[in-house]
């Protein structure tokens, strides 16, 4: 494996279809208001991105400094196997999050909108505090909650809200839509982590629910989702072209109910990931209809 090679594992590409999926509902949304901006929404992009992959490598170095991802199965861990110093680990973190301050203080200047410069804090710091700190909450079984409102609601609504200046139905329901299956995507991860996430003291909503109950919340998650997605019709009957995605979603919601472990939530993890990026694309488009024919 080349250098670069356990950087790009630890920076978890299977986690980045949540960070695109708002930026996409909220452009379309920002369309639908008739004002969607292409430089605003790759600047939202850039944001979403490094914030991303700064709390993959965040997450990487405090439960590897911790010991909690001593047993871990699935993709590389870069502190806790030693294949890269954690201080660098935690140097890349940072960087990222650094990138990202940069990317949100570019679109905050252009769309004017400073007091985002505040939101933008609360993201680092939430992405900082899900695994550092004396007492992070995701090991108290906060995780979805936090990727729910940072994931969902702030990338989504902020993404609009720095096109538009406004906020619309469209685009909450498509917030709710892909805070829900980002959430989805966590409680895959967790569910495989369930045994060495018990062992380590680390309490996910997924070691609380068991087993059991945290098959079933994902497919509440998926299926919430969906729901949102199909919802945003209200305002434009083109969304109801998400309704297709029911089946990937299904396919996804038997794999995990069936019992699905170790390698195979790896593929459901994909799985949800492009899920949700299909139905934020789909969403997108869907919402800029108006746009794209007049």
């Amino acid at each position: 494996m080349s250098a670069l090679g356990p950087w790009l594992q630890g920076a978890r590409p299977r986690t980045l279809p949540a960070a695109l999926a708002p930026v996409a509902v909220g452009t379309g949304a920002a369309a639908f208001a008739g004002a969607a901006s292409l430089p605003r929404a790759l600047l939202a992009a850039g944001v979403a991105l490094a914030m991303q992959i700064g709390v993959n490598f965040a997450n990487d170095y405090s439960d590897g400094i911790r010991g909690t991802d001593d047993q871990r199965v699935g993709p590389v861990r870069l502190t806790a196997t030693g294949v890269v110093a954690p201080a660098a680990v935690k140097r890349a973190a940072f960087l990222a999050f650094g990138a990202g301050a940069v990317f949100g203080l570019a679109l905050c200047i252009v769309a004017g909108a400073w007091w985002l410069l505040g939101v933008g804090a609360l993201c680092v710091l939430a992405g900082w505090f899900y695994t550092g700190g004396s007492s992070p909450y995701g090991y108290s079984g906060l995780g979805e909650v936090a990727v729910f409102v940072f994931f969902g609601l702030v990338a989504t609504l902020g993404t609009t809200f720095t096109q538009a200046g406004t906020i619309n139905g469209p685009a909450l329901l498509g917030a709710a839509a892909v805070g829900l299956l980002a959430c989805a995507l966590l409680m895959a991860n967790n569910i495989r982590d369930i045994p060495t996430d018990t062992g380590a003291g680390k309490r996910t909503l997924a070691v609380r629910l068991g087993d059991r109950g945290a098959r079933w919340g994902y497919v509440l998650m998926v299926l919430g989702g969906v729901a949102a997605s199909v919802l945003v019709a209200l305002w434009q009957p083109w969304a109801l072209l998400v309704l297709p995605l029911a089946l990937p979603a299904a396919l996804l919601c038997r794999r995990v109910l069936a019992g699905a472990r170790g390698p195979d939530l790896i593929r459901v993890l994909a799985g949800t990931g492009m899920l949700e990026l299909a139905i934020g694309v789909v969403l997108g488009l869907t919402l800029a209809v108006p746009v794209l024919v007049s």
